[in-house]
């Protein structure tokens, strides 16, 4: 069966074209989000600032194999017949191209994968998104091996049409679980904050659209993406070429989004307080208190005996799980 939709030269010069638009707008977001690091009144977070230029590097060098392709096939090929070099999957720069595409995506879920472990700070809530991490790293690494070992009319078929699939899967997958995960934990320390303070709207409402929305608009791309290559179309071409600058603006989204919140939430201090039982002691009581703040939530136990406000402006504690949101200070960026 052919595939369908739009003539594959004119498809990867379509892609080429969105790919330049998205990639500039990804280098006015890569400038903005070292910016905002850089002017951070925390500690100076160097994790985020290396898988930043990382993230600018992958994309940098996809965009000039792109470039390279669409000459090569517009201009060298041009006699033979472009389409025919555009489908051969096994050309040195398709494989090139979809390891650095593979790289790209292994960093923007792997830092999804760290913001949701420091969230929720459980190995055993991390277990099944690090399984599929690691599928999409497999199949990340098979795809690109198996076309440079195949026939050029294989790229929907075969043996590379499963893997390519698979691929698409699970970074989908990966992707939905652990934004769904993130998105969970963070509604309900919002949710105890606005129950337990009063009517207040919780400072978390913010970060959580943040996450919402940046997982929302890779998880349709991926979709899309996945579709385009089930139902045979040459536009999967097109979305895999935009996919890369959309992991790096996806990722920068978030630490400016998250900047700009805490800039105008600076000075805000929202704490919320409730209480448990401990079973182990019979009928010992203790009162848990939770500090919530735009940048940092800390959660903490302090004895009954030492009664404080269900909303203190601050608090110390005899025992910390912290589980920070900052996209600029040290520990978990959301």
């Amino acid at each position: 069966m052919d595939p369908t939709g739009i003539p594959l030269d004119k498809a990867e010069l379509l892609s080429v074209l969105l790919e330049a638009l998205l990639y500039g707008f990804s280098l006015l977001m890569f400038g903005a989000t070292i910016w905002t690091l850089l002017s951070s009144t925390r500690k100076l977070n160097r994790k985020m600032i290396t898988v930043a230029c990382a993230l600018l590097l992958c994309s940098t060098v996809h965009f000039v194999i792109d470039i390279m392709r669409v000459m090569d096939g517009l201009i060298l090929y041009r006699d033979t017949g472009p389409i025919a070099y555009f489908a051969d999957v096994s050309q040195w720069t398709f494989v090139a191209k979809n390891y650095v595409f593979t790289a790209q995506t292994l960093i923007g879920d792997g830092v999804v994968l760290y913001r949701c472990y420091m969230v929720w700070q459980s190995k055993l809530v991390m277990i099944f998104p690090v399984l599929l991490w690691c599928s999409t790293v497999a199949t990340g690494i098979g795809s690109p091996y198996t076309a440079s070992r195949v026939t050029q009319s294989e790229v929907f078929g075969g043996t590379l049409s499963r893997w390519i699939t698979a691929f698409w899967a699970t970074a989908l997958a990966t992707n939905l679980l652990t934004t769904l995960l993130l998105v969970c934990r963070i509604w309900y320390v919002g949710r105890k904050a606005t129950r337990l303070c009063g009517n207040r709207q919780s400072e978390l409402r913010p970060v959580l659209h943040i996450i919402v929305d940046a997982g929302a608009f890779y998880s349709v791309t991926l979709l899309v993406a996945l579709a385009c290559f089930i139902s045979r179309s040459n536009g999967q071409y097109v979305v895999l070429n935009m996919v890369t600058p959309i992991i790096s603006i996806t990722f920068y989204m978030v630490i400016i989004r998250v900047g700009m919140a805490n800039q105008a939430n600076r000075s805000t201090n929202v704490p919320l307080a409730f209480t448990s039982t401990d079973d182990g002691q019979g009928s010992a009581e203790r009162r848990r208190r939770m500090q919530v703040r735009i940048t940092t939530l800390t959660e903490s136990k302090i004895d009954h005996g030492q009664r404080q406000p269900m909303c203190p402006a601050s608090a110390t504690s005899s025992k910390t799980s912290p589980v920070k949101t900052n996209p600029d200070g040290g520990g978990s960026e959301v």
